[in-house]
């Protein structure tokens, strides 16, 4: 199992908002939208061992954690607007709390922030790493990042004090290219090298 966290500043913890109006009415939920189809979605299928987990921090109810399974989640089509519908429909839950509730098949949401996160991964045993322009390249490392968990943010980056935290409970920081690029296609490039280390194993 591949997971990625993707952090949204600016994203709005309630369900008020307008699917028309992403960018603006909720706060940049558009990029939260289209990483979600990156993570999940192959031509004609989708990826059924990959989850995403959006931690929203915007007005007015922050944090959220709303987390999508690609075992079991229903009702995603590859646009922006239906990833949109599966947030807004998580954020209209009535009594939101710390224990996860189920809105659609797929898909949950609950209170928590990233360093419950970042606790919960670590527990496991799990590998964290955290994309930054200047990590170690990611095809230095490919069979190290299978199974691992995957921190990106927004247009905003990290604040340093996210930065702090991750750090200190992360395997180590990666990079995709010398190039900043959109946490979208950041997603499509380490899952494409992902395929590329199974496949290989598979020849073998």
């Amino acid at each position: 199992m591949q997971d990625f966290i993707i952090i949204g500043h600016k994203a709005v913890t309630t369900g008020g908002f307008s699917l028309n109006d992403m960018p603006g009415s909720a706060g940049r939920m558009d990029i939260l939208c289209r990483c979600i189809n990156s993570v999940f979605f192959l031509s004609h299928d989708l990826r059924r061992d990959v989850q995403a987990h959006l931690l929203l921090l915007g007005e007015s109810n922050p944090p959220r954690v709303i987390r999508f399974n690609g075992e079991k989640i229903r009702y995603l089509n590859p646009d922006e607007r239906s990833a949109g519908a599966l947030i807004k429909k998580a954020l209209e839950l009535d009594n939101i709390s710390f224990t996860e509730t189920r809105s659609t098949p797929g898909v949950w949401v609950r209170e928590a922030d990233l360093i419950t996160l970042l606790r919960e991964f670590a527990s496991d045993g799990r590998k964290i790493f955290y994309f930054r322009e200047d990590g170690e390249d990611l095809r230095h490392i490919n069979d190290g990042i299978k199974d691992g968990v995957f921190i990106l943010g927004d247009h905003l980056g990290l604040t340093e004090d996210e930065e702090e935290l991750v750090l200190g409970l992360s395997t180590g920081t990666i990079s995709v290219g010398p190039l900043s690029l959109h946490a979208d296609h950041c997603i499509i490039l380490i899952l494409n090298e992902l395929d590329r280390v199974m496949v290989g194993q598979t020849e073998r």
